[in-house]
C-alpha cells in the first residue's frame, strides 16, 4: 500500500467520554465503559488487548469502530471524539474480519432488508445537500446524516490484538505520557505515542493544511 496525503495505511479507534449507545439489554458490552474517561478506556483495551463491540445506532447490531487516519484529518477526530486514539494497520482489521462501511441512502436503506451481518457495515447516508422534497420525516425521521469524512471501517465482534500490532496511540499531552503505564510504554514503544498538543502546535506555527 501506499501513503497518500488523502489516504492511510492506518486505522484509529477513538475513545470518547460520552455513554454508550442506549440499549434495552443488560449486556451491552459498551456499558463496562460507562463510568470511565475517555483516557481510562485507552488504557483499559491496551492493558487487555481486546476493544469490545458495542452497539451500533439504526438497531445495525454490534460492533468495533474505527475510523481512516490521515494525518489531516487527526485534529478533528480528536475534537468529535477525544484526543486519545489506538490505530492499527488496515491489513490487521481486514484479517480479523472487518472492513469499510458502506454508505448508503436513506431511500435506499429502508428498501433492502439486510441481512443481519451485512447490516453491521451499513450506515445510512442522508447528507444536507439532499433536494428540499427529501427532507421530510419519510426518511431517518427528517435528520441529516452524514459520516462519510469518518471513511469509518468496522469489525463485528470484539477485536483482539497484540501490543506489538499497535501502530500508534495517541496521548492529549506529555502529562498523559509520563502518567501513561510504564509496562504499557514499554511493550508499545514510546516511539509510537504521537501528543495532539504537539499536533496543535504545529499546525498554529505551519498551518500547511489549511489551504
Amino acid at each position: 500500500m501506499s501513503n497518500r496525503p488523502d489516504f492511510s495505511n492506518y486505522v484509529a479507534h477513538f475513545t470518547t467520554d460520552r455513554p454508550p449507545v442506549a440499549s434495552s439489554d443488560d449486556d451491552n458490552p459498551g456499558l463496562a465503559y460507562k463510568s470511565m474517561t475517555a483516557r481510562d478506556r485507552l488504557e483499559s483495551i491496551l492493558k487487555g488487548g481486546k476493544i469490545m463491540a458495542s452497539n451500533l445506532p439504526w438497531k445495525a447490531g454490534r460492533a468495533v469502530c474505527f475510523t481512516e487516519c490521515p494525518w489531516t484529518s487527526l485534529l478533528g477526530h480528536a475534537k468529535q471524539y477525544s484526543p486519545f486514539a489506538v490505530a492499527f494497520a488496515k491489513p490487521r482489521v481486514f484479517a480479523a474480519g472487518g472492513g469499510p462501511v458502506y454508505y448508503v441512502r436513506a431511500d435506499h436503506w429502508r428498501k433492502q432488508r439486510w441481512d443481519p451481518h451485512l447490516q453491521t457495515f451499513v450506515t445510512p447516508f442522508w447528507p444536507e445537500y439532499r433536494p428540499p422534497k427529501l427532507k421530510t420525516d419519510d426518511y431517518l425521521s427528517g435528520k441529516t446524516v452524514d459520516y462519510s469524512h469518518e471513511r469509518e471501517w468496522r469489525v463485528p465482534h470484539d477485536f483482539t490484538f497484540e501490543l506489538s500490532q499497535v501502530e500508534f496511540v495517541v496521548l492529549k499531552s506529555y502529562e498523559d505520557m509520563a502518567q501513561f503505564p510504564k509496562e504499557l510504554k514499554d511493550a508499545i514503544g514510546r516511539e509510537k505515542f504521537l501528543m495532539m498538543d504537539v499536533y496543535e502546535t504545529i499546525e498554529r506555527l505551519w498551518s500547511v493544511h489549511k489551504l
